[in-house]
């Protein structure tokens, strides 16, 4: 074990000494963290998406997560490594460095770190011993849908949402760019979830001022969540397509959620065709949100993506338009805290599902 000098003393200490109180544990809420500490604690074990696969290359890429700083990169056999973006010598930054022979080299002092978090290298004594203490604080880390997964914390099992088109030869896969809003997760997803704002909130892109009635709809429960299955004449077509809409049509939107902030929306258009979106609202904070939107559909395959694109980011425009508005900013729990009529039977269980995460009653403060 390499001797170091202690601040301040001509004394000499251990570097496992020195590193004793400076590694934090695995549930050590991060540095000015907006969560309470009780709703960080029950959301850190489940994941989230923190970049697009195409942004992960072997440059460390920064991101944040619950408030947490973390780093991601690619190894040289594509698979990926995830830790705190800090280095416990004197807190750089490690996305600030690079990586060479799948170790990520801190830009300060140069050292070096392999994909299991040992520093194998501080280059200031290269033929020094190295405390096992000096390591990251790593990640499970996963890929999926175009996404790079983390999950903060490991307790419990978690599952990642269910998107099987994803892999589907039969369905065209698209990525939009993600939408960044300036809101809480929760409230996004109840957004992406309610069914009755259609004809108030869509009027550009698909929604129908006449025919704002919601029809009463089921919803069932899953053991990551719930499935609310919809059907009303409300054509899913942009406003420029109805033409296409056959007559007496019934469209149907079925909403997979993925507590805690994930839902799949398949929407069953004539014809057998099918569109799939995972709507992922990755919580950077209590109230800001990284939103990705992987969507999937078998119909129309060869036709210009742009469209596609363009449509849905002026969908979610809308919403974010109002979402980034609503008060209270954080999604209240207590079933009290506002008023509710049938069509909310989906934001009721969301609701209700958080609540049984652990989630306080105001989430959060």
């Amino acid at each position: 074990m390499t001797p170091t000098v202690a601040p301040d003393s001509d004394s000499f200490v251990s570097t496992a000494d020195l590193l004793s109180s400076a590694v934090p544990s695995k549930e050590t809420l991060p540095r000015d963290c907006t969560f309470s500490a009780s709703d960080w604690h029950a959301l850190a074990p489940f994941w989230y998406p923190v970049a697009f696969s195409s942004e992960v290359t072997d440059k460390p890429y920064g991101a944040r997560l619950l408030d947490e700083r973390v780093v991601v990169y690619r190894l040289s056999d594509g698979s990926l490594a995830a830790a705190k973006d800090i280095c416990y010598h004197r807190g750089a930054p490690l996305s600030l460095g690079h990586v060479e022979g799948d170790e990520i080299i801190c830009k300060y002092h140069g050292l070096r770190y392999n994909a299991e978090g040992r520093c194998t290298c501080i280059p200031a004594h290269p033929k020094g011993a190295i405390s096992p203490r000096l390591r990251l604080h790593t990640f499970p880390v996963r890929e999926a849908f175009g996404l790079v997964w983390v999950r903060l914390v490991e307790r419990g099992e978690a599952l990642l949402p269910e998107m099987k088109e994803w892999d589907d030869p039969s369905y065209l896969q698209v990525l939009p760019d993600s939408v960044t809003m300036k809101a809480s997760a929760g409230r996004q997803m109840e957004g992406f979830l309610d069914v009755s704002h259609f004809a108030f909130v869509h009027l550009e892109t698909f929604g129908k001022g006449e025919n704002p009635e919601v029809p009463d709809y089921t919803v069932e429960q899953t053991p990551q969540g719930f499935v609310a299955d919809y059907y009303s004449t409300v054509s899913n077509y942009s406003v420029g397509y109805k033409h296409l809409n056959p007559p007496g049509f019934l469209w149907r939107r079925r909403f997979e959620v993925f507590t805690p902030f994930t839902a799949k929306l398949t929407v069953f258009f004539p014809g057998d065709g099918q569109l799939h979106i995972l709507n992922v609202a990755s919580p950077v904070s209590a109230r800001k949100t990284r939103l990705f939107v992987p969507i999937c559909r078998n119909f129309d395959r060869d036709a210009p993506l742009q469209a596609t694109l363009d449509f849905n980011h002026q969908v979610f425009a809308e919403d974010q338009a109002i979402v980034e508005q609503q008060y209270p900013e954080d999604l209240p729990l207590d079933l009290q805290a506002e008023a509710h009529f049938p069509a909310d039977r989906s934001s009721i269980a969301y609701r209700k599902r958080l609540a049984a995460l652990g989630l306080g009653r105001s989430f959060t403060a």
